[in-house]
């Protein structure tokens, strides 16, 4: 779940519960050595049920149209959100960032690199005070076509977190693993044939359509290192997949493979966001194995297929995907000797997931839903005695949402969701039904000025995250920001596991 400020002027207010973040953790443990850790009683615990993760963008929508698939996926200026109209709610973000003034797609054989620089300072709050992140990012995007039917992209993002040069708080293995990153980004070819068009290579795959929610979004795998807190699109890590869509007036068809699958990264033990399991009994040692991922083979491949029409201005789609989850599970076991330790590996179980969407201007508001059954996730449970610390659980996550923006330079978002559990196991920390809601209000004060307010909180226990935050676009393609983060809640709460991580923070970010 991601909530950052994008650049419309605004005060943002979110609450939340939902999916269990025991499964938000990532498989990039390739070459990861077991990590020994004994945490306190109150730390390293796994989270309470969330509702699928939060993002900052204002729309997720796939696109509607066939041109749109061909328009740039990022946008010039990033910091500037679409507009806040109701017609852009439906808008998909390729076709609003190209009429919002963002990058068009390369003519000839190559286009313009495009892209942002940008440097994240942040300063946790909580004691023992320390620097927790000082990143300095560049994105770079470029793209053109090889003839009028094949059109290409490629990006790739550098990040550098000096934190973990100038001070010494976090563990070695945390540091080498955040200090520095080369990623690829989108790096794909689009083939247009006819009615149908085809996209091959690494991409973004969106397949919800609630402002600001994940839901629907099943596909995409998430970089968790920094939390729900970095902007969307730092967030997501794109799929190497093979997609086809068909497009015939109002109806698209999509249909999807992933042959090597991405995973959600949540890094090592020890970092400011790494508390996914139960804490050990006072005395008992904790050790993380290798991350498990799954082996490359075809049993282990993803598949999809995705079905949306618009009818009388209702915008429905239904979506069925077999996959291994991109969140892991921690499996857990208990050894005896030469000292008690509970070891944990995360590992990614075969699940299969069902979903709606739906969609409709209503005149002054925009009503959207969406509902996702997922079959085959495993959750971790409190029982010593359990041999893997884990019991399987079929769930319902929906959600509802009313968007108002009928205020000149305001925008009202109310949203509530429920995760519901069937046949819910005693053992595990989640309730039959995680209840949540979420406001968003966003106003804007000229075209420069922009301030926020974020909340997010559940409706089953005192559990709850603060994101105030005020942006200034300053001279064209130049944004600065100024937060802060608060976490408030139980250990085992979703946000209260991150009671002690309160942070203020600036950003400063140019795009080109």
């Amino acid at each position: 779940m991601q909530f950052k400020a994008n650049a419309s002027c605004g005060i943002v207010v979110f609450a939340i519960v939902g999916l269990p973040l025991s499964a938000v953790a990532d498989a990039g443990a390739s070459g990861r050595g077991d990590f020994p850790t004994t945490f306190p009683a109150a730390a390293g615990a796994p989270p309470l049920p969330m509702a699928p993760v939060l993002a900052a963008k204002s729309t997720d929508a796939l696109p509607k149209s066939r041109d749109a698939l061909f328009d740039d996926d990022e946008p010039n200026n990033d910091s500037e959100p679409p507009p806040a109209t109701k017609e852009s709610l439906f808008l998909d973000d390729q076709s609003v960032k190209s009429s919002s003034g963002g990058q068009a797609a390369g003519g000839g054989q190559g286009g313009a690199i495009k892209g942002f620089v940008e440097n994240v300072m942040a300063y946790t709050t909580s004691r023992p005070r320390h620097w927790s992140e000082m990143m300095f990012r560049a994105d770079l995007t470029a793209q053109g076509d090889l003839g009028s039917a094949v059109k290409w992209k490629m990006g790739a993002r550098f990040d550098y977190d000096a934190t973990y040069s100038l001070a010494d708080y976090y563990p070695r293995a945390v540091a080498n693993d955040q200090r520095f990153n080369v990623t690829s980004r989108e790096n794909y070819l689009d083939i247009g044939a006819g009615d149908w068009d085809f996209r091959l290579g690494r991409q973004q795959v969106v397949w919800g359509e609630m402002v600001g929610l994940l839901f629907g979004d099943v596909v995409s795998a998430k970089d968790m290192r920094q939390f729900i807190l970095p902007d969307f699109e730092i967030l997501r890590i794109p799929q190497w997949a093979a997609r086809a869509e068909y497009f015939k007036d109002d109806f698209h068809a999509e249909l999807l493979w992933i042959p090597v699958a991405s995973y959600d990264d949540i890094g090592k033990p020890g970092s400011q966001f790494f508390n996914y399991t139960l804490p050990a009994p006072a005395g008992v040692a904790t050790v993380f194995r290798n991350e498990k991922t799954p082996s490359r083979n075809l049993s282990n491949t993803n598949y999809g297929l995705r079905l949306s029409v618009l009818r009388d201005g209702w915008d429905v789609a239904a979506f069925a995907y077999r996959s291994m989850s991109v969140a892991p599970t921690f499996y857990r076991e208990i050894v005896q000797s030469p000292q008690p330790t509970v070891v944990y590996q995360a590992q990614h179980d075969r699940i299969t997931q069902y979903g709606a969407t739906l969609a409709k201007d209503l005149g002054s508001v925009v009503f959207k839903a969406e509902a996702v059954y997922t079959k085959g996730m495993k959750y971790q449970v409190t029982n010593l005695s359990d041999a893997d610390g884990v019991v399987p659980q079929d769930t319902l996550n929906w959600v509802v949402g009313l968007d108002y923006n009928e205020i000149a330079d305001t925008r009202i978002n109310l949203q509530f969701f429920q995760s519901h559990f069937f046949d819910r196991h005693p053992d595990i920390i989640q309730s039959t039904n995680e209840n949540g809601y979420s406001v968003l209000l966003n106003r804007k004060f000229g075209d420069k000025v922009e301030a926020q307010v974020l909340l997010i909180a559940s409706l089953n226990r005192s559990d709850w995250m603060l994101r105030p935050r005020a942006s200034w676009n300053f001279e064209k393609n130049w944004r600065l920001a100024f937060g802060a983060d608060v976490f408030k809640g139980p250990p085992l709460g979703y946000f209260g596991r991150y009671d002690n991580s309160d942070r203020v923070y600036t950003e400063l970010r140019y795009s080109f």
